[in-house]
């Protein structure tokens, strides 16, 4: 087969090392508050790339919303402190994210990070943070959008999907585009193939894409 079965096309190219300014200082550094559901692959990817010096930012809190969580054994793990605001305790997604807002400027967040975030969030947190909220999708936008993208692309007959990271607006999955990384959907995959060689470029392009916004 072709390098399609190991490599995938990423806009903008980017090569092993991550773009940012060794002319930052500590104060100068953007802070994120990382925000996800699940298993916080995307969270660790980014804490890594911190930590090992190819992104120049700091993570100083990370969000999750499910008490059963596993991101929550990688923050430990990573050191990062992790704050559980369980949806189902607020009356509102408005009320929700007026409680997330508030644990973000606790800890001085300047940056939203949602990785695997499984809430649609509201005007409270992306004006709270204006063009400071970023997001990432498991498909090439503007198409599939919305929940089970991977599934929908999947299942339409197209050859190529991908992962797109994007600024947050209020109308789901549609604001400005920073970096996409397009994969070919083989014959032999099936969506946990595939989710999982989706995964591997997600990691890739979401630390690369902050320094780009961040930058």
């Amino acid at each position: 087969m072709t390098i399609w079965d190991q490599h995938a096309l990423i806009s903008p190219v980017i090569d092993s090392e991550i773009p940012s300014s060794s002319s930052k200082t500590t104060n100068d550094r953007p802070r994120l508050g990382i925000m996800a559901s699940g298993s916080g692959s995307n969270f660790e990817a980014i804490v890594q790339a911190v930590q090992s010096g190819q992104l120049d930012a700091e993570v100083p809190i990370v969000i999750y919303n499910n008490p059963q969580a596993a991101v929550v054994d990688r923050a430990a793990r990573l050191g990062i402190p992790a704050v559980c605001l369980n949806h189902r305790d607020y009356a509102s997604r408005e009320a929700l994210d007026g409680a997330i807002v508030a644990v973000l400027r606790d800890h001085n967040v300047n940056w939203v990070i949602m990785a695997g975030w499984m809430r649609i969030v509201t005007p409270v947190l992306i004006n709270a943070f204006p063009e400071h909220v970023l997001n990432i999708h498991p498909s090439l936008l503007p198409s599939f959008k919305g929940g089970r993208a991977i599934e929908q692309a999947f299942q339409s007959g197209v050859k190529i999907t991908g992962c797109t990271v994007h600024y947050v607006v209020p109308e789901v999955d549609s604001g400005k585009i920073i970096m996409q990384a397009a994969v070919p959907i083989l014959e032999t995959d099936t969506l946990e193939t595939l989710q999982a060689r989706l995964q591997v470029q997600e990691h890739k392009i979401y630390p690369a894409a902050i320094a780009i916004a961040a930058g």
